[in-house]
């Protein structure tokens, strides 16, 4: 793979796939992009490890032949305090041969002994 899920116009190698490999995500826009690209490339586990223990599914599937994920918009990143952070972005998705679906999402990330972790997010208007 070369370029990147979350940002096509960089290379995989030098955007997510350090932080897949396990390295650190330097602020909350970085763990939510690498999020992302996770899953899009179906890395259930990286999911599961970079979500908020307090608030963590027991189970997660994730099923990339079926959710083809079409890009990424982040909105805006802003920091709340030293280990705190909220990112808002718009995910699009298509399942199966459907229409294409808009995930517009305002997410809280929380950094614990020096990693980012989500939290949680709610869906503006709903």
């Amino acid at each position: 793979m070369s370029a990147c899920p979350c940002d096509p116009s960089r290379p995989y190698a030098a955007c997510c796939g350090p932080l897949h490999a396990g390295a650190p995500a330097a602020d909350a826009q970085a763990l939510m992009r690498s999020r992302y690209s996770a899953y899009v490339l179906g890395l259930r586990e990286y999911v599961l490890a970079t979500w908020h223990p307090r608030t963590r599914p027991a189970e997660l599937e994730l099923d990339p032949a079926a959710t083809r994920w079409l890009g990424l918009d982040v909105k805006r990143h802003r920091p709340d305090g030293a280990d705190a952070a909220t990112v808002e972005f718009v995910a699009r998705y298509r399942v199966g041969g459907g229409s294409a679906v808009r995930l517009h999402e305002i997410s809280r990330f929380l950094r614990e002994d020096g990693r980012w972790y989500y939290l949680d997010g709610a869906f503006p208007g709903a």
